[in-house]
């Protein structure tokens, strides 16, 4: 049994989460800013179906990224190196963030529906908007070709969604964000939930008593600044992606 959040409540404990369904803490009739900014720094996201009441979750364990652990292959570096050179793509940040949203919440091979509703975009534009979530993007001749978003809190990353409508775009954004991460000194992004694509770039599981160790150290260190990324080509971010090449 989970318990049903009204405005103002606080989330239940973590360690209260269901086994089965893996993590289901609890659920709201809306999801918000103020939601999302109580949730995160606890570990805990809303997933749920278009129509139904929002969940939220706390798996356990967790997967993550440790950014030093990035898996890179022969076939993968050849991409990176290929669209750094590219003068017809363009890797930015924050350019069309709620278009990255919309994008990842297209429908999608074997999947009857999206959990990123209108109020979702609503929600985490209110983020982005404050500087607290960002995207990552390919554009391919002036066209959003993929990306990825999640929410930014002190030094850590929590990923979202990413998405491709070119091949390996979702990839090649990943990749450059890694890079981001990397010279900003945020180890970790956090991926919520294991899955082999994620497993195949060096994602791993971690318990959720470490990983919500590891936030409580890091949510309240002081923010990246992510002004100095907006606004130019981050193409020249790809050119360092060589450790962990297969």
């Amino acid at each position: 049994m989970i318990g049903w959040l009204e405005p103002g409540t606080p989330f239940p404990d973590v360690e209260s989460a269901l086994e089965f369904p893996n993590g289901l803490l609890a659920a709201s009739e809306h999801v918000d800013e103020r939601w999302l900014l109580a949730a995160y720094p606890k570990g805990i996201f809303p997933w749920f179906a278009e129509g139904d009441p929002v969940l939220w979750w706390c798996p356990d364990p967790r997967m993550v990224l440790f950014t030093d652990e990035l898996r890179i292959s022969r076939s993968l570096g050849k991409t990176l190196r290929a669209a750094a050179a590219d003068p017809a793509r363009s890797l930015r940040l924050d350019e069309d963030f709620e278009g990255v949203m919309r994008a990842c919440a297209a429908p999608r091979k074997d999947e009857p529906g999206t959990w990123i509703s209108e109020e979702m975009i609503a929600a985490y534009a209110g983020l982005a908007r404050r500087d607290l979530a960002h995207s990552i993007e390919l554009w391919e001749d002036g066209r959003l070709a993929g990306g990825a978003y999640g929410v930014s809190l002190g030094r850590m990353f929590f990923g979202e969604s990413m998405f491709s409508a070119a091949r390996d775009a979702s990839k090649i954004c990943l990749a450059a964000l890694v890079q981001i991460l990397r010279h900003e000194g945020v180890p970790v992004i956090d991926c919520q939930q294991k899955t082999a694509h994620l497993a195949s770039l060096g994602a791993r599981e971690i318990g959720r008593r470490e990983f919500s160790a590891h936030l409580a150290r890091v949510v309240g260190q002081p923010p990246v600044d992510w002004r100095k990324y907006r606004g130019v080509r981050l193409n020249s971010l790809l050119e360092d992606c060589r450790k962990g090449v297969d």
